[in-house]
């Protein structure tokens, strides 16, 4: 468990910096929001996923609802981009060293990556999401997330469950 526990160190060491008051939030190993959100005894909607895209060759951060899929047609016209797309493993496996892949936080500063965030979870008050692992989540202020990751407040989904 050492292993697992070191993405989640890492986070909560800059959220302590960063004076951000936070939730820890662990749960049995689960790989999808539905399982995730029954797990922890969150909402689904109220779950953000990372998902990692490429705008124009360049990685970044999509965070959506954990609910929804992301609309790549939405984010290429948010971004003016020429080509929006999925990002593959292979692109980003050494991008996140310390996650486990498919639970990175949504963190885009701490990676070098722009962050785009759904317009509908600018209206919670909270935002909840994986700490690096598939067995312990973070919520935190919505405000203190915006501090933090700066991020485009965009619409990321047509609301097409995930």
């Amino acid at each position: 468990t050492r292993e697992i526990a070191m993405p989640v160190r890492k986070l909560k060491e800059y959220l302590d910096r960063e004076n951000v008051k936070y939730v820890s939030i662990r749960h049995s190993p689960a790989y999808t929001s539905q399982e995730i959100a029954a797990s922890a005894h969150i909402r689904g909607q109220e779950l953000a996923k990372t998902v990692v895209v490429k705008v124009d060759g360049k990685m970044a951060l999509a965070v959506l609802p954990a609910s929804v899929k992301v609309d790549l047609g939405l984010l290429r016209e948010a971004t003016n981009a020429r080509r929006t797309e999925l990002a593959t493993e292979s692109d980003f496996i050494n991008a996140f060293p310390e996650c486990e892949l498919g639970a990175m936080p949504p963190f885009g500063n701490l990676y070098e990556m722009p962050v785009y965030v759904d317009e509908r979870l600018a209206l919670d008050v909270e935002i909840a999401f994986n700490a690096g692992t598939h067995s312990e989540l973070i919520r935190m202020p919505y405000a203190e997330f915006v501090r933090l990751a700066a991020p485009r407040v965009v619409r990321l989904s047509a609301g097409v469950p995930a």
